[in-house]
């Protein structure tokens, strides 16, 4: 009986072959892709409509203020109570130099949204930007449909 020595490695390539690793990491790439932009969930607000309607600013140096129709405070997607507000606001918006914008739902009392805009100016914020949406019968340069 003839054994295998271990010293003949003609046919053996110790090479790892990388393809399926590449493989698996294209497909995890697109998955990530895909699900991302999921995962950004904001608070579900109806906003009042009006005709004069900017778009907000697409950088990250703004924060938005939302109180949605069950009177619910939320600071971007974080609860905050009325009475913490104050606080919350000048830790990351006046210490950061951050922009804030109030979006509220067009149920919501007016005594409330004023209450928020009060606690939004002691804690030292000068200017303050208001979200709406532009009405669903206008086009995009203004005019009815």
């Amino acid at each position: 009986m003839a054994m295998l020595s271990g010293g003949d490695n003609d046919g053996l390539l110790a090479e790892i072959n990388v393809t399926p690793f590449v493989d698996v990491m294209l497909v995890l790439l697109i998955i990530f892709m895909i699900t991302a932009p999921m995962l950004t969930q904001g608070v579900d607000v109806e906003l009042p409509q009006t005709k004069a309607v900017r778009n907000l600013p697409q950088d990250k140096d703004h924060l938005v203020l939302s109180v949605d129709a069950d009177g619910n405070i939320f600071l971007d997607e974080y609860a905050v109570e009325l009475e913490q507000l104050q606080g919350m606001l000048t830790k990351h918006v006046t210490e950061q130099n951050k922009q804030l914008f109030l979006r509220a739902d067009k149920a919501v009392p007016y005594g409330l949204v004023v209450e928020v805009m009060g606690e939004a100016k002691a804690a030292g914020i000068e200017s303050l930007g208001v979200v709406a949406e532009q009405p669903k019968d206008r086009r995009e340069d203004g005019r009815a449909r």
